[in-house]
C-alpha cells in the first residue's frame, strides 16, 4: 500500500482536488508497479493564515488579513 500526503494551501475546488488525487494516484501506481486500488492519497489544507513565507502568512503578504503588502 501506498500513501501520498500533499499539503497545500486552501482555495482549489472540488474539481481541482478531484483531478489531483486522480492524477497522483495513477502516477504513483504506475511508478511504484502497483494497482491503483492499493494508493491512498490524503489532502491537507491549510489557510493562507497559516502557511508563512519569509516570517509573514500568505495572507499578510497578500494582503488579505490584518496586514498589507509591504
Amino acid at each position: 500500500m501506498l500513501v501520498l500526503r500533499v499539503t497545500m494551501v486552501e482555495g482549489r475546488t472540488d474539481e481541482q482536488r478531484a483531478a489531483l488525487m486522480r492524477r497522483l494516484s495513477e502516477c504513483a501506481a504506475r511508478h511504484f508497479d502497483k494497482s491503483l486500488e492499493e494508493v491512498r492519497l490524503v489532502i491537507y489544507e491549510i489557510p493562507k493564515t497559516h502557511w508563512g513565507v519569509g516570517g509573514r502568512s500568505l495572507a499578510e503578504r497578500e494582503g488579505t488579513s490584518h496586514g498589507t503588502e509591504r
